[in-house]
């Protein structure tokens, strides 16, 4: 009985026991449960990082070819989306508030993290899209306006509770400008022309002359390493930024402002720009500027040299390196080719050219014609000069003539040039004689002048760019200028002469030079002289013959072929006569160069005297390059290539064959080829790994040893994903 009522106590103690376990474990859960939720509310907010979202930015802002800037690269007037991952609780709305700060050098702007969406394109504002709030990894928008200024910026980021700063982070963006936003004043409207004038990191520049247009191949290079950063660094170093630094950046909101400095920079004759010019001489202690085959070594030289000039270059390296910075920034760039580009030192609209009475081109005048001449056109708003002159605006970084104290030229609006509106802003007098120039040619006997003729349609006589998407040029010369008649852009100084025309008004005698073929390097130049006797009695003429070497922008040098002899007219008689210069009589002198060819006619009986002259180049030879499996072409794939070279000269050559390709290539491929004698032909295997996906430009040159001459080629290859 007691052992039983013993153990009933013992079961007793034990439920007591049991119960008093579970009440106050119970109690104790409770307890920090209540302590968990006030240590969290009352926790630091921290932030333990920020999160760019490179991808989606760079695909968001079309910036994905800068994809290996270790800088987030983005453009004006499209919001910035940030990530941010806090540590110590959640983001209260309620209590906490979060502001950044965007800098510039020292200029900055502090702006609150709201929950509206509404931005407005003229100043920067942040915020978080409410309806999609993560308290623990909110995103936050940036949104500059679509006049922010071009540069590198820093911005902080920073959290506040109830009105207490408690922690901020560091990061940084490059912020350029945004043709696809209508708000931005380089707003281009066609997407074609958008991915063209500032995507296309490829394309033709145009040399020569109207008689054999020279298609040479050109890499921009504007998402090559380093490229991006040299841009940015040519406004920092420019005399503008070290003059004053906060103005600088002010302005760089203004596409005409930066498109000065742009300019300016590309040559060093006022600060220290990208590139020395050089026409004559030697090239020994720098690059002969035929041989630089893109944009990306000059900038790159330039930059890593401390922003020493780099040596050489001329007009289309200067242009082509310009538009390399513009799209880089930006701002819609094309590269312009004018064929008799005038040269007026004097400003009165006029080029004086002199022959000798055997047809011997003469150095007498300071004025010149280029054979060609190349700068860049850049599109944007230009309100600063009224209504009507938006879009296309010509810059020139070639140092010619003084803008405003420095070397530069532009932007002279194309709409003004052609209207003559020479009291606009910048530099439309001296664009609008390098397009309308008349030309008097003067013919000197004993120093005396002894005919003189006038013409009006050689200069500017084409104008061209690259067309949208192709391969082949674009004559824009309608937008410069009033076209007289169709066939005006075409007109050469023989062909265009009339029969008013004064230099053979009283001769009675037409004569015109007219090539045969377009001359091909290895083969003989054939042209014809059409003569026609306008008077109804017989005539007897004294006929000279006369070819000069010269390079595109300077005099000719001396009479390397002449012909002399005496033709019988009879009356009203048109009589045409087949002459031809031979590859060994010019292959040696000419090279790259330009052929002057003139014929004078001496009237026997009358000594009156009548001149027709022509300049034509020698086409060259082209390397031909085929693609292994041109269908099969993919990212990080080996793929192959084989270029052929077939000798058209009349003797061996030998020489270095250079292979790039921005994409495709890192750096450069050479191969030294052995002499190859003449009609002979070499191939050359390469290979290479495309990095980039796209069309790209694989481009060949060979340099050959012998001759003053290179000889291209170049090959679209369309990369594709795996």
């Amino acid at each position: 009985m007691e052992g039983e009522i013993c153990l009933q106590s013992s079961l007793l103690l034990l439920r007591s026991v049991r119960f008093y376990l579970q009440v106050n474990t119970c109690f104790v859960f409770i307890s920090i449960s209540f302590l968990n939720v006030f240590l969290l509310h009352f926790a630091d907010l921290k932030i333990k990082n920020v999160n760019l979202e490179e991808s989606k930015n760079l695909e968001r802002h079309r910036t994905e070819g800068f994809s290996g800037s270790k800088t987030l690269v983005v453009r004006r007037g499209v919001p910035i989306r940030v990530s941010v991952q806090l540590e110590g609780r959640a983001f209260d709305p309620r209590t906490d508030t979060l502001r950044i700060k965007v800098m510039l050098g020292r200029l900055y702007v502090v702006m609150p993290v709201t929950f509206s969406k509404k931005v407005s394109p003229r100043c920067w504002m942040a915020y978080i899209d409410p309806e999609d709030l993560n308290p623990q990894n909110p995103s936050i928008f940036i949104s500059s306006p679509a006049s922010a200024a071009v540069g590198c910026y820093g911005f902080q980021l920073y959290v506040f509770n109830q009105g207490v700063k408690k922690t901020c982070a560091f990061s940084k963006f490059i912020l350029l400008c945004n043709p696809w936003c209508r708000e931005d004043a380089v707003y281009i409207r066609f997407e074609d022309q958008r991915e063209e004038y500032i995507q296309n990191d490829s394309g033709l520049l145009f040399i020569g002359t109207t008689k054999n247009i020279v298609s040479r191949p050109w890499s921009f290079d504007q998402f090559e390493p380093g490229v991006l950063e040299a841009c940015l660094n040519l406004l920092q170093v420019s005399p503008q930024h070290q003059k004053n630094r906060n103005m600088d950046y002010l302005n760089r909101k203004s596409p005409i402002y930066i498109s000065r400095v742009v300019s300016a920079m590309i040559n060093s004759k006022d600060d220290r720009g990208v590139l020395t010019g050089k026409w004559n001489g030697s090239f020994k202690d720098g690059v002969n500027p035929s041989l630089w085959t893109g944009s990306g070594d000059v900038l790159t030289q330039w930059a890593e040299s401390g922003y020493s000039p780099v040596k050489y270059g001329q007009c289309w390296v200067f242009a082509a390196v310009m538009c390399t910075v513009m799209r880089v920034l930006g701002i819609p760039c094309r590269v312009i080719t004018n064929f008799n580009s005038a040269h007026d030192t004097n400003n009165n609209l006029v080029i004086e050219e002199y022959y000798s009475e055997t047809g011997q081109k003469l150095k007498y005048s300071n004025d010149s014609i280029w054979n060609f001449h190349v700068w860049v056109e850049c599109w944007m708003s230009r309100r600063d000069v009224g209504p009507g002159m938006d879009g296309w605006q010509v810059l020139d970084p070639t140092p010619q003539e003084r803008s405003g104290g420095v070397f530069c030229c532009g932007p002279a609006p194309v709409k003004a040039i052609k209207d003559r509106r020479i009291d606009l802003f910048f530099d439309i007098p001296f664009v609008y004689a390098e397009v309308n120039a008349d030309v008097h040619v003067f013919m000197v006997s004993e120093g005396r002048v002894v005919s003189h003729s006038k013409d009006t349609e050689r200069v500017g006589s084409l104008i061209c760019t690259k067309a949208v998407g192709v391969h082949r040029h674009q004559n824009i010369t309608g937008d410069y200028k009033f076209i007289k008649s169709p066939n005006s852009t075409l007109s050469s100084r023989s062909s265009a002469m009339s029969e008013d025309s004064t230099l053979s008004r009283g001769s009675g005698v037409l004569v015109v030079l007219d090539l045969c073929k377009v001359p091909v390097a290895g083969e003989p130049v054939h042209f014809t002289m059409k003569v026609k006797n306008k008077h109804r009695v017989a005539k007897r003429m004294k006929v000279h013959l006369n070819a000069q070497a010269k390079e595109y922008n300077h005099s000719p040098s001396d009479t390397f072929w002449e012909r002399h002899g005496v033709v019988q007219l009879a009356p009203m008689e048109v009589k045409v006569i087949h002459q031809q210069i031979l590859p060994a009589e010019y292959e040696n002198v000419v090279g790259d160069d330009v052929i002057n060819l003139a014929v004078v006619l001496e009237d026997l009986a009358s000594h009156e005297r009548v001149l027709a002259s022509e300049e034509f180049n020698i086409a060259s030879p082209q390397l031909a390059i085929e693609i292994a499996d041109p269908d099969s072409v993919v990212l990080s794939r080996e793929q192959a290539a084989i270029v052929t070279f077939t000798n058209p000269f009349s003797y061996p050559v030998s020489g270095v064959l250079t292979v790039a390709g921005a994409g495709l290539i890192q750096g450069k491929v050479n191969f030294r080829m052995l002499p190859l004698h003449p009609g002979g032909s070499v191939m050359q295997r390469i290979t290479f790994v495309p990095t980039k996906l796209g069309t790209k430009m694989l481009q060949a040159r060979l340099s050959l040893s012998d001759i003053n001459s290179a000889i291209r080629g170049f090959k679209m290859v369309s990369v594709c994903r795996a």
